[in-house]
């Protein structure tokens, strides 16, 4: 995801955020539930926060590493969300958080999953659907419950490495070209 973060803060320079304004991994921020946690790319500018964005891949072992994906964004999302109603960043308006992951296209990650329903239903979408099915709408649930601005989630297959271009997004509103503008939106000045 390296180069994804280069693309976000070469994009971020250009459009007019100052470059002393934005850190790199490793970019820290306290929490509410934890002394710290790690971010991607932060953006400060005048001790006000004014992005933070978590950037993950996933590539094989889809099962345990899909539960441990959505437990973990939550849970940053609940922290940095909380600190910042408990007074702990001195920043208006409202920060953007910025969720964006890459899962690789295979055929497990297009498979259909089963679903165990010992005591009741699963949710109706989640029954024959497929770990990029699922990751969608995580990533668009994200969004639409306020625990991020904005989600980008594109996937890509290993014999694609070379092609133009290499990735796909499975939903527009989730589209790479949109979470740019967001973050954008919120942290040029």
């Amino acid at each position: 995801m390296d180069g994804f973060a280069t693309l976000l803060v070469d994009l971020m320079v250009e459009a007019g955020v100052e470059r002393s304004a934005i850190f790199v991994r490793p970019a820290q921020l306290p929490g509410f539930f934890r002394p710290a946690k790690e971010w991607d790319i932060v953006v400060v500018r005048d001790r006000n926060l004014l992005a933070a964005v978590e950037l993950k891949s996933q590539v094989g072992s889809f099962g345990n590493n899909f539960n441990n994906r959505i437990e973990e964004a939550l849970g940053s999302s609940v922290d940095l969300w909380t600190a910042y109603r408990e007074g702990q960043f001195q920043t208006m308006p409202k920060p953007f958080l910025g969720y964006l992951l890459l899962l690789e296209d295979t055929e497990g990650s297009r498979s259909a999953v089963a679903v165990r329903e010992p005591h009741f239903a699963v949710r109706a979408e989640f029954t024959g659907s497929s770990y990029m099915r699922r990751y969608e709408l995580f990533c668009r649930k994200l969004v639409l419950q306020g625990c991020y601005t904005a989600a980008g989630f594109l996937t890509a297959a290993r014999e694609h490495t070379g092609a133009e271009p290499n990735f796909t997004e499975p939903g527009s509103d989730l589209a790479v070209a949109r979470f740019v503008e967001e973050l954008i939106r919120h942290t040029v000045p």
